[in-house]
Protein backbone atom coordinates (compact mmCIF):
# COMPACT_ATOMS: atom_id res chain seq x y z
CA UNK A 1 0.00 0.00 0.00
CA UNK A 2 1.33 3.64 -0.82
CA UNK A 3 1.50 4.46 3.04
CA UNK A 4 4.31 1.78 3.67
CA UNK A 5 6.83 4.29 1.49
CA UNK A 6 5.71 6.72 3.60
CA UNK A 7 6.13 5.03 7.07
CA UNK A 8 9.98 4.29 5.78
CA UNK A 9 10.75 7.82 5.15
CA UNK A 10 12.34 8.62 8.25
CA UNK A 11 14.72 6.42 7.06
CA UNK A 12 15.66 5.72 3.73
CA UNK A 13 14.83 9.59 2.49
CA UNK A 14 18.82 10.76 2.15
CA UNK A 15 21.18 11.01 0.09
CA UNK A 16 18.45 13.22 -2.07
CA UNK A 17 20.34 16.83 -1.40
CA UNK A 18 18.61 17.54 2.19
CA UNK A 19 20.03 18.10 5.34
CA UNK A 20 19.10 15.59 8.18
CA UNK A 21 16.69 18.54 9.87
CA UNK A 22 14.52 19.48 6.78
CA UNK A 23 14.22 15.82 5.76
CA UNK A 24 12.72 15.01 9.23
CA UNK A 25 10.77 18.19 9.14
CA UNK A 26 8.72 17.16 6.22
CA UNK A 27 8.23 13.84 7.69
CA UNK A 28 6.81 15.09 10.80
CA UNK A 29 4.13 17.50 8.49
CA UNK A 30 3.31 14.02 6.26
CA UNK A 31 2.91 11.79 9.66
CA UNK A 32 0.77 14.62 10.65
CA UNK A 33 -1.31 14.70 7.57
CA UNK A 34 -1.97 11.42 6.97
CA UNK A 35 -2.46 10.00 10.18
CA UNK A 36 -4.79 12.97 10.94
CA UNK A 37 -6.46 12.09 7.21
CA UNK A 38 -6.73 8.51 8.16
CA UNK A 39 -8.59 9.68 11.71
CA UNK A 40 -11.09 11.52 9.28
CA UNK A 41 -11.71 8.61 7.35
CA UNK A 42 -11.27 5.60 9.92
CA UNK A 43 -12.47 7.07 12.96
CA UNK A 44 -13.49 3.65 14.29
CA UNK A 45 -10.39 1.52 13.16
CA UNK A 46 -9.27 0.90 16.65
CA UNK A 47 -12.01 1.50 18.94
CA UNK A 48 -13.19 -1.06 22.18
CA UNK A 49 -16.10 -2.99 20.76
CA UNK A 50 -19.71 -2.32 21.46
CA UNK A 51 -22.81 -4.33 20.50
CA UNK A 52 -22.76 -7.04 17.96
CA UNK A 53 -18.87 -6.82 17.53
CA UNK A 54 -18.82 -7.29 22.21
CA UNK A 55 -20.80 -10.26 21.56
CA UNK A 56 -18.47 -11.79 18.71
CA UNK A 57 -15.76 -11.60 20.61
CA UNK A 58 -17.68 -12.92 24.14
CA UNK A 59 -18.96 -15.48 22.23
CA UNK A 60 -15.43 -16.77 20.90
CA UNK A 61 -13.38 -16.42 24.18
CA UNK A 62 -16.29 -18.26 26.16
CA UNK A 63 -15.97 -21.32 23.69
CA UNK A 64 -12.36 -21.14 24.40
CA UNK A 65 -12.83 -21.70 27.66
CA UNK A 66 -13.15 -17.79 29.20
CA UNK A 67 -16.40 -16.12 29.39
CA UNK A 68 -16.93 -12.85 29.39
CA UNK A 69 -12.65 -12.16 27.79
CA UNK A 70 -12.39 -9.00 26.14
CA UNK A 71 -9.18 -9.99 24.40
CA UNK A 72 -5.31 -10.18 25.31
CA UNK A 73 -2.77 -7.46 26.63
CA UNK A 74 0.71 -7.69 25.74
CA UNK A 75 3.88 -5.14 24.92
CA UNK A 76 6.00 -5.44 22.21
CA UNK A 77 9.58 -3.16 22.06
CA UNK A 78 10.10 -1.32 18.75
CA UNK A 79 13.60 -1.29 17.72
CA UNK A 80 15.49 2.04 17.32
CA UNK A 81 18.66 3.13 16.96
CA UNK A 82 20.47 5.21 19.92
CA UNK A 83 18.40 8.21 20.33
CA UNK A 84 19.81 11.64 20.11
CA UNK A 85 18.76 14.11 22.64
CA UNK A 86 17.06 11.72 24.97
CA UNK A 87 18.69 9.81 28.01
CA UNK A 88 19.60 6.67 26.29
CA UNK A 89 19.49 4.17 29.21
CA UNK A 90 16.28 5.01 29.51
CA UNK A 91 15.65 3.36 25.98
CA UNK A 92 17.88 0.08 26.79
CA UNK A 93 16.09 -2.94 27.48
CA UNK A 94 16.49 -6.49 28.97
CA UNK A 95 17.16 -7.37 25.67
CA UNK A 96 20.29 -5.14 25.08
CA UNK A 97 18.64 -3.37 22.60
CA UNK A 98 17.66 0.29 22.53
CA UNK A 99 13.56 0.20 22.08
CA UNK A 100 10.28 1.80 22.84
CA UNK A 101 7.72 0.18 24.88
CA UNK A 102 4.07 -0.32 22.81
CA UNK A 103 0.98 -1.41 24.88
CA UNK A 104 -1.56 -3.20 22.76
CA UNK A 105 -4.85 -5.30 23.24
CA UNK A 106 -5.86 -7.83 20.89
CA UNK A 107 -9.10 -9.46 20.13
CA UNK A 108 -9.94 -13.39 19.27
CA UNK A 109 -9.59 -12.16 15.25
CA UNK A 110 -6.31 -10.43 15.66
CA UNK A 111 -8.28 -7.23 15.61
CA UNK A 112 -6.69 -4.11 17.74
CA UNK A 113 -8.87 -2.62 20.12
CA UNK A 114 -5.90 -0.70 22.23
CA UNK A 115 -2.96 1.24 21.56
CA UNK A 116 -0.23 2.72 24.39
CA UNK A 117 2.89 3.31 23.00
CA UNK A 118 5.90 6.06 23.83
CA UNK A 119 7.37 4.88 26.86
CA UNK A 120 11.02 3.91 27.06
CA UNK A 121 12.23 0.34 26.55
CA UNK A 122 13.24 -0.02 30.08
CA UNK A 123 10.41 0.58 31.44
CA UNK A 124 8.56 -2.23 32.91
CA UNK A 125 4.90 -3.45 31.22
CA UNK A 126 3.14 -2.95 34.71
CA UNK A 127 4.26 1.27 34.59
CA UNK A 128 3.39 1.23 30.76
CA UNK A 129 -0.44 -0.20 31.99
CA UNK A 130 -0.72 2.01 35.07
CA UNK A 131 -0.17 4.87 33.04
CA UNK A 132 -2.22 4.14 30.22
CA UNK A 133 -5.54 5.37 29.20
CA UNK A 134 -6.84 1.66 28.88
CA UNK A 135 -6.14 1.70 33.03
CA UNK A 136 -7.85 4.71 33.84
CA UNK A 137 -11.08 3.90 32.04
CA UNK A 138 -10.78 0.01 33.60
CA UNK A 139 -10.45 1.35 36.87
CA UNK A 140 -13.29 3.92 36.34
CA UNK A 141 -15.97 1.08 35.17
CA UNK A 142 -15.64 2.36 32.03
CA UNK A 143 -14.40 -1.04 30.11
CA UNK A 144 -16.00 -4.35 31.47
CA UNK A 145 -19.21 -4.03 31.37
CA UNK A 146 -20.61 -7.16 29.32
CA UNK A 147 -23.50 -8.96 31.13
CA UNK A 148 -23.28 -10.93 34.18
CA UNK A 149 -21.92 -14.15 34.11
CA UNK A 150 -21.50 -15.98 37.19
CA UNK A 151 -18.50 -18.88 37.53
CA UNK A 152 -17.82 -20.99 40.68
CA UNK A 153 -17.72 -20.43 44.02
CA UNK A 154 -19.84 -17.57 43.79
CA UNK A 155 -17.61 -15.20 41.32
CA UNK A 156 -19.17 -13.44 39.00
CA UNK A 157 -17.53 -11.42 35.85
CA UNK A 158 -18.46 -8.78 33.51
CA UNK A 159 -15.19 -8.66 31.57
CA UNK A 160 -11.11 -9.22 31.96
CA UNK A 161 -8.45 -9.73 29.85
CA UNK A 162 -5.62 -12.53 29.47
CA UNK A 163 -2.24 -11.26 30.14
CA UNK A 164 1.64 -13.14 30.79
CA UNK A 165 3.07 -13.26 34.04
CA UNK A 166 4.33 -9.50 33.91
CA UNK A 167 1.01 -8.33 34.87
CA UNK A 168 0.54 -10.70 38.36
CA UNK A 169 -0.15 -8.10 41.07
CA UNK A 170 -1.68 -5.13 38.82
CA UNK A 171 -5.91 -5.61 38.77
CA UNK A 172 -8.54 -8.06 39.16
CA UNK A 173 -8.79 -7.59 35.21
CA UNK A 174 -5.73 -9.68 33.86
CA UNK A 175 -5.94 -13.13 34.14
CA UNK A 176 -2.30 -14.36 34.15
CA UNK A 177 -0.82 -18.11 34.07
CA UNK A 178 -0.20 -19.20 37.79
CA UNK A 179 3.81 -19.67 36.65
CA UNK A 180 6.00 -21.83 39.21
CA UNK A 181 6.98 -25.50 39.35
CA UNK A 182 4.82 -26.20 42.05
CA UNK A 183 1.41 -26.33 39.79
CA UNK A 184 -1.25 -28.93 40.18
CA UNK A 185 -2.59 -30.34 37.39
CA UNK A 186 -5.80 -27.81 37.12
CA UNK A 187 -3.65 -25.16 37.59
CA UNK A 188 -1.53 -26.34 34.25
CA UNK A 189 -4.44 -27.07 32.30
CA UNK A 190 -5.68 -23.30 33.01
CA UNK A 191 -1.94 -22.00 32.16
CA UNK A 192 -2.03 -24.00 28.57
CA UNK A 193 -5.56 -22.99 28.29
CA UNK A 194 -4.43 -19.35 28.96
CA UNK A 195 -1.62 -19.40 26.74
CA UNK A 196 -3.63 -20.71 23.71
CA UNK A 197 -6.36 -17.68 23.87
CA UNK A 198 -3.76 -15.15 24.98
CA UNK A 199 -1.86 -16.41 21.35
CA UNK A 200 -3.93 -13.68 19.40
CA UNK A 201 -2.16 -11.26 20.77
CA UNK A 202 0.97 -12.62 19.26
CA UNK A 203 -0.14 -13.18 15.99
CA UNK A 204 -1.28 -9.74 15.43
CA UNK A 205 2.37 -8.57 16.42
CA UNK A 206 3.69 -10.97 13.91
CA UNK A 207 1.17 -10.05 10.92
CA UNK A 208 1.83 -6.58 11.73
CA UNK A 209 5.43 -5.80 12.32
CA UNK A 210 6.01 -8.45 9.31
CA UNK A 211 3.82 -6.82 6.94
CA UNK A 212 5.51 -3.50 7.86
CA UNK A 213 9.11 -4.19 8.70
CA UNK A 214 10.11 -1.08 9.70
CA UNK A 215 8.97 -1.80 12.82
CA UNK A 216 10.46 -5.31 12.79
CA UNK A 217 13.98 -4.47 12.67
CA UNK A 218 16.22 -1.81 14.15
CA UNK A 219 16.06 1.67 13.05
CA UNK A 220 16.36 5.49 12.52
CA UNK A 221 13.26 7.10 14.33
CA UNK A 222 12.05 10.72 15.40
CA UNK A 223 10.45 9.93 18.83
CA UNK A 224 7.97 12.66 18.11
CA UNK A 225 6.73 10.94 15.34
CA UNK A 226 6.83 6.96 16.04
CA UNK A 227 3.39 7.10 17.75
CA UNK A 228 1.65 8.45 14.88
CA UNK A 229 3.44 6.22 13.01
CA UNK A 230 2.89 3.31 14.58
CA UNK A 231 -0.99 4.32 14.98
CA UNK A 232 -1.51 4.44 11.78
CA UNK A 233 0.16 1.39 11.08
CA UNK A 234 -2.29 -0.74 13.22
CA UNK A 235 -4.85 1.52 11.62
CA UNK A 236 -3.92 0.03 8.48
CA UNK A 237 -3.79 -3.26 10.13
CA UNK A 238 -6.99 -3.27 11.07
CA UNK A 239 -8.34 -2.18 7.97
CA UNK A 240 -6.65 -4.80 5.83
CA UNK A 241 -7.90 -7.55 8.31
CA UNK A 242 -11.49 -5.85 7.97
CA UNK A 243 -10.93 -6.39 4.04
CA UNK A 244 -9.71 -10.26 4.39
CA UNK A 245 -6.48 -9.50 3.13
CA UNK A 246 -4.48 -12.75 4.35
CA UNK A 247 -1.17 -13.30 6.04
CA UNK A 248 2.14 -14.83 4.13
CA UNK A 249 3.22 -16.83 7.62
CA UNK A 250 6.58 -17.29 4.99
CA UNK A 251 6.82 -13.34 6.57
CA UNK A 252 7.84 -14.65 9.97
CA UNK A 253 10.76 -16.49 9.10
CA UNK A 254 14.42 -15.17 8.43
CA UNK A 255 17.42 -16.66 7.18
CA UNK A 256 20.30 -14.77 9.42
CA UNK A 257 23.82 -14.65 8.56
CA UNK A 258 25.25 -18.45 8.92
CA UNK A 259 21.81 -19.74 6.31
CA UNK A 260 20.09 -20.56 9.65
CA UNK A 261 15.79 -19.97 9.19
CA UNK A 262 15.02 -18.62 12.28
CA UNK A 263 11.93 -17.10 13.70
CA UNK A 264 11.73 -13.05 13.52
CA UNK A 265 12.32 -11.05 16.61
CA UNK A 266 8.89 -9.71 17.36
CA UNK A 267 9.88 -7.67 20.20
CA UNK A 268 8.09 -9.31 23.02
CA UNK A 269 9.63 -9.50 26.18
CA UNK A 270 8.58 -12.34 28.77
CA UNK A 271 8.09 -11.18 32.59
CA UNK A 272 8.58 -13.47 35.42
CA UNK A 273 7.38 -16.56 34.10
CA UNK A 274 9.37 -18.77 36.64
CA UNK A 275 7.98 -17.88 39.41
CA UNK A 276 4.73 -18.54 41.05
CA UNK A 277 2.09 -15.71 40.46
CA UNK A 278 -0.27 -14.64 43.31
CA UNK A 279 -2.16 -11.56 42.89
CA UNK A 280 -2.29 -8.78 45.69
CA UNK A 281 -5.77 -8.46 44.25
CA UNK A 282 -7.93 -10.67 46.04
CA UNK A 283 -10.70 -10.38 43.74
CA UNK A 284 -8.61 -11.13 40.87
CA UNK A 285 -7.20 -14.39 42.48
CA UNK A 286 -11.13 -15.52 42.95
CA UNK A 287 -11.68 -14.93 39.60
CA UNK A 288 -8.67 -16.59 38.14
CA UNK A 289 -9.58 -20.11 40.14
CA UNK A 290 -12.83 -19.55 39.05
CA UNK A 291 -11.81 -19.74 35.80
CA UNK A 292 -8.91 -22.75 36.50
CA UNK A 293 -12.12 -24.76 38.20
CA UNK A 294 -14.30 -24.37 35.44
CA UNK A 295 -11.93 -25.28 32.53
CA UNK A 296 -11.44 -28.54 35.02
CA UNK A 297 -14.99 -29.72 34.43
CA UNK A 298 -15.11 -28.78 30.54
Amino acid sequence: MGSTGFLDMDVCGRGQGLRNDEIEAVAMAMTAVVVNTMRGVYPDAIKWPVGRRRAQILRAFRDKGFPNCFGAIDCTHIFIDKPAGAPSANYYDRKQKFSVQTQVVVNFDLRIMEVHIGYPGSVHDVRVLHNSQLWRRAQAGKLFDAPPVSLLHGVVTRGYLLGDNGYSVVCPWIMQPYGGIDQGPDEERFGMWEKVARGCVERAFGRLKCMWRLFLRTHRTNLDTLPQQFLAVCTLHNILLDVGIDFDENLLWEVDENGVRRRVDLGIVGNGAGRRQRCTNVDGDLLRDALRDRLSLM
